[in-house]
């Protein structure tokens, strides 16, 4: 479990093809690994890898066909820069909000630029996540804790301060850009929880207006 603070920022060092899959090694800059073990979890742009082996200025992770083709890492090079984050320990501040690294989906960047010294952030997300996007809501993007400002059908719009752009990868953003995205995890599991008994029955589907209203939802 991790909060979506960025913590540092890596790079991608080495891509070795492994039989379908990769094992990447990532380069972690500033990130402390005096307390991570082989076996612990760290975030890279928003995606749960297991370190396997810590060379002392990164570490190693395997990642399986289904990250590569439902994440950025699929389209990653050596260079790549990633946002880096350590998982959570009893004693964490929750600076950010819950995310689980587990990735819902690959955004694209549509629309980027200043606003005072902030900046503005336009993201088209696929169809099946905007029922998970609410103004004021939390989402997690390249694995950083943001909050939504507006919502327009499947597109959010973002606000990005000075130090999320200094301390993130996002100070490379363009028109264009694919993100990693992850939801909200209240608003997975309380999609599921409305479902009751249905959840049990095979393509039970998800929220929809019918179940809101039964829920008194929607009026």
């Amino acid at each position: 479990m991790f909060t979506g603070i960025i913590t540092a920022v890596g790079t991608i060092a080495a891509i070795q093809p492994r039989g379908g899959d990769v094992r990447l090694r990532i380069a972690t800059g500033k990130l402390d690994l005096s307390d991570v073990q082989p076996g612990d979890s760290i975030a890279v742009s928003g995606v749960c890898l297991t370190a396997v082996a810590l060379p002392g200025d990164g570490f190693w992770a395997d990642v399986s066909r289904e990250t590569l083709e439902r994440t950025i890492l699929g389209e990653a090079k050596p260079g790549t820069r990633v946002n880096l984050e350590k998982a959570l320990t009893p004693t964490s501040r929750l600076g950010g909000h819950l995310v689980s690294g587990h990735v819902d989906g690959i955004g694209a960047v549509t629309e980027w630029r200043a606003d005072g010294r902030s900046w503005r952030l336009r993201i088209q997300a696929p169809d099946e996540l905007a029922r998970y996007i609410a103004e004021k809501g939390s989402i997690g993007v390249d694995g950083i804790s943001l909050t939504v400002n507006r919502v327009d059908g499947a597109a959010f719009e973002l606000n990005i301060v000075p130090h999320t752009l200094a301390e993130t990868t996002l100070a490379a953003c363009a028109v264009g850009r694919h993100v990693n995205l992850e939801v909200d995890l209240i608003a997975r599991y309380l999609e599921r929880l409305l479902l009751g008994d249905r959840a049990a029955r095979p393509a039970s589907g998800g929220l929809t207006e019918a179940l809101l209203r039964e829920h008194g939802f929607w009026s």
